[in-house]
């Protein structure tokens, strides 16, 4: 995310661009202006302290300030935006309000532009990102930034062609600029052009730009079956003391892919455990697990029965959950590639607005009182929001596959708002998936897969959680486990057409032919045929898996 202030504030308060990354140490404040002074300058004065404070980190005065400002001018455009650079670390969600009111404002400031398409990048809204990113664009066609945002949505949105036209356009500015060269490789990646994109990832290497991040990518184009040149550059950058913790994470999770594909077991699990230990782990269980139980008891047949008829019959969803990396990638891979079906991939749709209506545990807060509440209008209006923002994605498709894994978590939600939605559960055997995801670098708000006995309490949680829904939703859910898909490709994947109402398509058998893009960190295995290496891969890892295999406790079917 950029805090780019627009020139208009850095030459009027004599600021460095960036409110923050780029700031020197802050001087001295100044005195608080008297009121005497005229309003306009009273308020400069305000924000230019406001800006200082944002520079040594005193946030929540730097607030104060700035809503100080808007006290006498709500809709002050520069406030709001500074408001929106100091909260998007805490509430994204309150953060794009605030740049929102600021480009309503001033919609014609490029900055503003930025700031909010980047802040939708955040929560990985897609389709609202590229029209914001795309009028930062229009406004400043020069402005890097925006053109990567620009870039980044565009992939995120399953427009990749358009996304490699911007970052070429980003590359003709600035030939080395470090999120365009990255932005390039890993939009080829999810195409499946894996050598072109190492063309990219080694010139960022060579140019020492995001080294950590350019080697992590490079380990993910292929499967390697000789140790390459890349294991012993990437080695030596483990030795570098100048990479942060962040940076040696990513060094070492790469070392120990290439090491993993080289059957190097007990040498990779010596790199995963170190890169997952430099991660800061702030997953708190206890807290999740309360989550769980207030899901379970809201959610229970009683509600269900006194919400029957609610949301819209619409069929056109379709939610492919599980725990990541238990096969939800190559699920909606095979289901797309139905020429009904389109995978809109990993979208955070539902979550955020299950987090506006209160499904989101907070200290002191009611969980659930609005969703007992719920009138029958409003579970329409609810339903047709999400669909609204569905059919961005296909218009036409008869159904749409939304494959956050994580939905799982607001099935209750599903079933009120689309009783007639189909939901696919991806299962795997709890050790083999837990081992995956500890392998892999997965996104923000997966920190639990940092360890692995946070990983397997996890794991049971999610067990927990599905266990409730099959009860109080019999019939709802299909259970597709992965062992059954690589066991008996074409008789799993009918059923799972079957399960979608539609007619079975011979396409689906040749999923790994399918064009488009990948955007998961599945995108090098779901572009090959079924293969059976992952089953059981656990067993050559099984002299470092107690603590996993502890708190798996009953679900570890070893």
């Amino acid at each position: 995310m950029s805090n780019r202030l627009p020139p208009t504030w850095a030459k009027h308060l004599k600021a460095q661009p960036s409110a923050k990354a780029l700031a020197p140490k802050a001087a001295p404040l100044r005195a608080k202006p008297k009121t005497n002074l005229p309003r306009i300058q009273s308020d400069d004065m305000l924000l230019r302290q406001a800006l200082e404070l944002q520079k040594v980190e005193r946030l929540s005065e730097a607030e104060e300030l700035c809503h100080r400002v808007l006290a006498r001018r709500p809709e002050h455009a520069l406030a709001l935006y500074m408001l929106g650079t100091l909260g998007l670390e805490f509430d994204a969600e309150l953060a794009i309000t605030f740049f929102k009111r600021a480009a309503a404002r001033e919609p014609s400031n490029p900055y503003y532009q930025l700031s909010l398409g980047e802040a939708l990048l955040k929560v990985f809204d897609f389709s609202l990102a590229v029209r914001h990113l795309r009028l930062a664009c229009q406004l400043k066609p020069d402005l890097i930034e925006a053109l990567c945002g620009l870039g980044h949505a565009y992939a995120g949105f399953d427009q990749a062609e358009m996304a490699l036209l911007v970052y070429e356009r980003a590359l003709k500015i600035d030939p080395h600029y470090p999120r365009a060269l990255i932005g390039i490789a890993n939009t080829l990646m999810g195409l499946g052009r894996m050598d072109e994109a190492a063309t990219y990832l080694n010139e960022a290497i060579d140019r020492r730009v995001n080294i950590a991040s350019a080697y992590n990518s490079l380990a993910n184009t292929r499967k390697f079956s000789t140790e390459p040149s890349e294991l012993a550059q990437i080695l030596r950058e483990i030795g570098n003391t100048a990479n942060s913790d962040d940076e040696m994470s990513l060094l070492h999770l790469a070392a120990g892919k290439i090491l993993n594909d080289l059957g190097r077991y007990d040498q990779a699990m010596d790199y995963f455990l170190r890169g997952k230990a430099l991660k800061a782990n702030s997953f708190a269980i206890g807290a999740y697990r309360k989550r769980v139980d207030s899901i379970i008891n809201l959610f229970d047949t009683k509600l269900f029965a006194e919400k029957a008829g609610y949301g819209s019959p619409s069929e056109v969803p379709v939610f492919v959950v599980g725990m990541p990396r238990s096969g939800t990638t190559l699920t909606e891979r095979i289901c797309s590639s139905h020429p009904d079906v389109h995978g809109a991939g990993e979208l955070t749709k539902l979550g955020r607005m299950a987090d506006a209506i209160g499904l989101k545990l907070e200290p002191g807060q009611p969980f659930g009182v609005s969703v007992r509440s719920m009138t029958l209008q409003q579970s329409r209006t609810l339903a047709e929001e999400y669909l609204s923002y569905l059919r961005q994605y296909s218009p036409k498709a008869l159904r749409v596959v939304d494959k956050l894994p994580h939905n799982f978590e607001v099935i209750g939600l599903i079933a009120l708002l689309f009783p007639n939605a189909r939901i696919i559960n991806c299962r795997r055997d709890a050790i083999d998936n837990c081992l995956s995801c500890f392998f892999s670098n997965l996104r923000e708000g997966h920190s639990y897969s940092d360890s692995l006995t946070t990983l397997g309490q996890t794991y049971r949680e999610y067990d927990r959680l599905m266990h409730h829904w099959q009860v109080v939703l019999p019939r709802r859910i299909f259970e597709n486990r992965y062992e059954d898909l690589v066991s008996d490709q074409e008789g799993q994947s009918r059923r799972l057409i079957d399960h979608l109402g539609l007619t079975w398509d011979d396409a689906c058998l040749r999923f790994f032919e399918k064009t488009g893009s990948v955007r998961t960190i599945s995108r090098w295995q779901v572009r090959q045929p079924i293969y059976k290496s992952s089953v059981n891969r656990w067993k050559s890892y099984e002299n470092h898996l107690q603590p996993l295999i502890e708190s798996l406790g009953d679900l570890a079917a070893v």
